[in-house]
């Protein structure tokens, strides 16, 4: 910067003074031409603006695919939650019909005793009064108390015999399990595959289906327990659903693991499962169902002939006898019908039967389904259709080729 000092110069004045002036001079700047690059204008919809003031650029279709991801995740939470109710239901299900189980049982043991013990004493006062002889006070009060005991015992057995509490007790026992085995069902499709709406739809199906296979309640719901013919249990749904979920093997096999081979074996497994499994197993049903049957209606019968027998006692004729003897013969019918829980095998056949059934149709459905992708995996069901049946790989395959050739001396199951 440069500068230019004026001196004063001297006036004509009297006064002397000095004056200074100074000036500064500036040299002009170069003018500076700055250029700023445009800032593009963008779509709203492609901008997210972050807390921290910062603008983040996503394309559109990332925040597309994040949104439909979100609702996905949003729908398989829902779900899984629905499944978890389920799961819910049912383990209160397990436990229900486990207290009632065993409340059903703790009936059949205490009205077998108590019957048992009515009869036996009204058939002991029987012989008292035959002996007693004479038409006294006495002889009076022991024909009328065994008659009304035989009466009070007819009447607890008709009520008996037409409930079967060993009955009730095995299809509450029989719910129970299924009840777990489904429960073991839900936790699996939670554990490893991606559930479905389709999903939550079949666990429902099977659980209404094994509550109307399986009822709580006696009154209006309760099981015929001695109907015209007997039929396998059927607790499944009648429009079961095919098996789609692929677990293993998913994507990797065109086949999904089937093969004409398999498909006969599963035919010839169909075949030897309905001739002898599920034939014999109704053949003992009906069996057992006409000899409870008789005996459902002997026992009632015989404590009624008692009861009438004691009019005539006192007498001198075989009206002691008849009393007495049919007294005891009731008795023994009663601990063979109920000690012997003739209705609790029943039970046993009707659910053995249904296993095989449930069995067949599972094979039958899966065969029908063309669609080979829409199966479940053909190794992983020949492995739980062996499972089922209690034999190895080996034994199954054995099975059927005897089966194809005719020469079947055994039955399909060797669990029971």
């Amino acid at each position: 910067m440069a500068s230019v000092l004026l001196l004063p110069s001297s006036s004509s004045s009297c006064c002397c003074s000095r004056k200074i002036n100074a000036a500064i001079y500036v040299p002009k700047l170069p003018k500076l031409s700055l250029s700023l690059p445009k800032i593009p204008m963008r779509n709203l919809g492609e901008e997210l603006k972050t807390s921290d003031g910062f603008i983040n650029t996503i394309p559109v279709e990332n925040i597309n695919h994040v949104i439909d991801d979100r609702s996905h995740n949003s729908s398989t939470n829902i779900v899984t939650t629905q499944l978890y109710a389920i799961l819910e239901a049912a383990a209160d299900r397990i436990e229900m019909h486990a207290n009632i189980g065993e409340q059903r049982d703790n009936w059949n043991t205490l009205l077998l005793n108590s019957i048992n013990m009515m009869i036996l004493t009204a058939a002991t006062m029987a012989g008292v009064a035959a002996t007693a002889g004479g038409i006294g006070m006495p002889l009076l009060a022991l024909k009328l108390s065994s008659t009304l005991l035989y009466s009070a015992a007819t009447g607890m057995l008709l009520i008996m015999n037409k409930i079967q509490p060993s009955q009730l007790a095995e299809e509450q026992r029989n719910a129970s399990r299924l009840f777990k085995q489904l429960q073991s069902q839900i936790q699996t499709v939670l554990a490893i595959g991606t559930p479905t709406q389709e999903d939550v739809k079949e666990v429902m199906e099977k659980v209404l289906a094994l509550d109307k296979a399986y009822p709580l309640p006696l009154l209006g719901a309760m099981l015929e327990k001695f109907p015209a013919k007997f039929e396998p249990a059927v607790w499944w749904p009648k429009n079961q659903v095919l098996q789609k979920k692929n677990f293993l093997h998913e994507g990797k096999q065109c086949d999904n693991g089937w093969s004409e081979e398999l498909e006969m074996e599963m035919r010839e497994i169909v075949k030897v499962v309905e001739r002898k499994d599920i034939e014999d197993y109704v053949r003992l049903g009906n069996l057992a169902l006409k000899i409870n049957k008789t005996l459902a209606i002997s026992g009632p019968l015989l404590t009624g002939i008692a009861a009438l027998g004691l009019a005539f006692v006192g007498n001198g004729s075989w009206a002691p006898i008849v009393a007495v003897a049919a007294g005891a013969l009731a008795s023994t019918v009663n601990a063979f019908e109920h000690g012997g829980q003739v209705g609790m095998v029943i039970e046993m056949y009707r659910n053995c039967g249904g296993f095989f059934q449930l069995l067949q149709d599972s094979i039958e459905t899966t065969l029908e389904e063309r669609d080979l992708e829409k199966r479940e995996n053909g190794e992983l069901f020949e492995m739980k259709v062996a499972l089922k049946l209690g034999r190895s790989l080996s034994q199954l395959r054995e099975l059927a080729r005897k089966s194809a050739s005719s020469h079947v001396d055994e039955f399909a199951s060797k669990l029971f």
